[in-house]
């Protein structure tokens, strides 16, 4: 045996005791029928938000509060002649149900940050926009169907009350009002998960959103016995979003265009901050 022909089989031959070299490993086709899709994060948002005991309260006390200031309004106004459109009735007590809609917002993601539970929905989803796409269009869902049916019990409770009943024939005074106020609940809710994703505190983000909502059109209106040099302060309270979207709400408004995008700047300006937080900040 020549010595190339040695070191040749020398080199093939496993040594006592060594361990074996690894085999290479393939990833298997199948592995990717299990990857979290955005449609599995809906899903797994879905049944979150839906387990949660503070979005079954939150969900209740819109209810009770929605349906109950409607029948004190019917009633008080029944027998003063016409009285309010039944629209309006319906739609009133918004100015207090769009502080539950804002609160349970925030809460929604608040209440992860608390628990430490963020930190396994980004693990699951490393993709950080998806989740505050998905949380927002879940919970977007939520408001919008539980409003409809507030707003279908409402009616039909208040209907015996009201001298003139809502006129289907004229969407204008119907189902105009009744749809912008379903849109306004939904905004107020995102505007919450906005904040919530910013502040991350339940305590600041709760603060914050009552504090746009509520705070704001009050501190506004207190500049109406200033003088004439204050004025360009009342006239932009008409843009804070609890007034847009009493304007959008309100039967017979015709030019929403304003309203509509007052609104819209006051959802996107939280979403679009919430998200940069989100990318930027760890869990």
């Amino acid at each position: 045996m020549t010595a190339a022909t040695s070191v040749v089989t020398n080199a093939a031959t496993p040594v006592a005791g060594a361990a074996p070299a690894p085999t290479p490993t393939t990833r298997s086709r199948t592995a990717s029928r299990y990857r979290l899709t955005f449609a599995h994060l809906l899903r797994s948002e879905w049944i979150k938000i839906w387990s949660l005991r503070s979005t079954w309260w939150s969900l209740a006390v819109a209810a009770v509060l929605s349906v109950g200031i409607s029948l004190l309004i019917a009633a008080a106004t029944a027998n003063s002649g016409p009285g309010l459109p039944a629209a309006t009735i319906i739609l009133l007590p918004t100015q207090f149900t769009m502080l539950v809609a804002g609160i349970l917002g925030a809460i929604v993601v608040t209440g992860e940050y608390s628990t430490g539970m963020i930190r396994s929905t980004l693990a699951a989803a490393p993709r950080r926009g998806a989740v505050l796409a998905a949380k927002a269009i879940v919970i977007s869902v939520i408001i919008a169907i539980t409003t409809i049916v507030i707003y279908a019990i409402a009616i039909a409770a208040t209907a015996p009350m009201v001298a003139q009943g809502i006129d289907w024939s004229q969407p204008s005074q119907s189902i105009v009002p009744l749809m912008y106020g379903v849109l306004a609940m939904v905004a107020y809710t995102l505007i919450g998960l906005g904040f919530g994703f910013v502040i991350r505190n339940g305590a600041g983000a709760i603060a914050t959103t009552v504090g746009v909502l509520f705070v704001l059109p009050i501190v506004f209106s207190l500049f109406t016995i200033a003088g004439e040099g204050w004025r360009w302060i009342v006239d932009l309270a008409q843009y804070l979003p609890s007034n847009a979207g009493g304007t959008l709400a309100s039967p017979g408004t015709e030019d929403v265009l304003p309203s509509l995008l007052a609104l819209a700047g006051w959802v996107v300006v939280p979403l679009v901050l919430g998200w940069i937080v989100l990318r930027t900040r760890d869990a």
